[in-house]
């Protein structure tokens, strides 16, 4: 497995995910959503794309990762679990939570069908994360 996951980390860092991350942040990439942490080192925002996992009707938002806790991203939450998505009407903060117990096979089907397909493809370590969404925030009341 290890050269399997080297080879797909290196395929995503340099091709694959710069330019998904990029209509990603434009709201420009169908099924996919910007999964923002904190760099566990620099303290640095660090953004990667992910399936669109917004659970319908509710403040909850689910990730497979493909490379479980070998991805960076998962170790910046293990860190520190505040997080921000980027949605298609903008950035919204949560919680995430890993949730070791999870069927990463199970929920994988009911992400974006094309971005779990490369997770099913490529993944090699699945590890389930849940998102608790902070509620959206509220416009305040117009001037009476």
């Amino acid at each position: 497995m290890h050269g399997k996951r080297k080879l797909v980390t290196t395929l995503q860092v340099r091709l694959l995910n710069p330019p998904i991350r990029a209509l990603a942040a434009r709201g420009l990439a169908p099924g996919v959503a910007l999964l923002e942490t904190t760099g566990r080192r620099s303290g640095k925002p660090r953004r990667n794309p992910v399936s669109f996992g917004l659970e319908r009707g509710t403040d909850t938002f689910w990730i497979v990762a493909e490379m479980g806790r070998h991805a960076a991203y998962v170790r910046n939450i293990e860190a520190d679990p505040r997080v921000r998505i980027r949605l298609r009407r903008g950035w919204r903060s949560g919680t995430a939570h890993i949730i070791e117990a999870a069927d990463a096979r199970a929920r994988l089907r009911t992400l974006s069908r094309l971005n779990a397909a490369g997770v099913r493809a490529m993944g090699t370590d699945l590890l389930v994360i849940r998102v608790d969404l902070d509620p959206p925030a509220t416009a305040p009341p117009p001037p009476r």
